[in-house]
């Protein structure tokens, strides 16, 4: 059966709605190592919805710009992310525990300062702990393609998320997205030519390279070697 999420009381009915899922746990059984990141460096490294909304600064000990990445699996590339950019900071959302810890022990081998995670839904975190216009990027990789029809609906990519999205990002700050499934892509494409507010940074065709800060995964690798495709869009929000 498909889950829901319940919102919070609409502001102004009182009235609880239901949000349908963008994703379904399927939590696998936590690794030692994993279970053993979660229990030491999560009270360093984890963010919480009863925080509230965050004080970056606070967060990270310093004013630098801030990435925010929603469904970062086991972690690996984020943390190579993170690594490569110590300048910067990284937000990460995931909602399955066993690619926090995961992410954690990966925090911990680089010895990596500039990183802080979610375990829970990205739609609630934005709303409720991300201030507006303080994103430089937010990245959306591989996010679940729902590719049966019916399931569409449940495709995080919506004109109201994206919406939500550009409320948070900072003037000509960017959203990133990759997707495996070709007519994900044509779906993201569809979305984010329907709304305002945001410009394609590709000139001669809708898509772009993958850029060099993403990178490139081995399920990225085995799949080229199949002969599937990726599909990368880039979009700046206008100022």
């Amino acid at each position: 059966m498909l889950e829901f999420l319940q919102q919070d009381a609409d502001p102004e009915t009182g009235k609880f709605m239901r949000r349908v899922r963008s994703f379904v746990l399927r939590e696998g059984r936590l690794t030692h190592g994993q279970a053993k990141a979660l229990e030491k460096l999560w009270p360093l490294y984890g963010l919480t919805l009863s925080q509230g909304e965050l004080d970056m600064e606070a967060i990270f000990g310093r004013k630098a710009p801030v990435i925010l990445e929603i469904g970062y699996g086991m972690g690996h590339s984020l943390a190579t992310m993170a690594a490569a950019s110590p300048d910067v900071d990284f937000i990460g959302i995931e909602v399955h525990r066993p690619g926090v810890g995961a992410l954690l022990m990966e925090v911990e081998r680089l010895g990596l300062t500039n990183v802080r995670t979610f375990c829970d839904d990205a739609v609630d975190v934005l709303q409720r702990c991300i201030p507006q216009e303080s994103l430089h990027r937010l990245q959306l990789y591989f996010p679940d393609p729902w590719h049966k029809k019916k399931h569409h609906k449940r495709r995080i990519v919506q004109p109201e998320f994206i919406d939500l999205v550009h409320s948070r990002v900072v003037p000509n700050g960017v959203l990133h997205m990759a997707t495996d499934w070709e007519d994900y892509a044509e779906h993201m494409l569809e979305v984010m030519e329907s709304v305002e507010g945001w410009q394609n940074t590709s000139c001669e065709r809708p898509f772009i390279q993958r850029p060099d800060w993403r990178p490139e995964t081995k399920f990225e690798r085995r799949g080229k070697a199949l002969g599937h495709g990726v599909w990368d869009l880039l979009y700046e929000r206008l100022p």
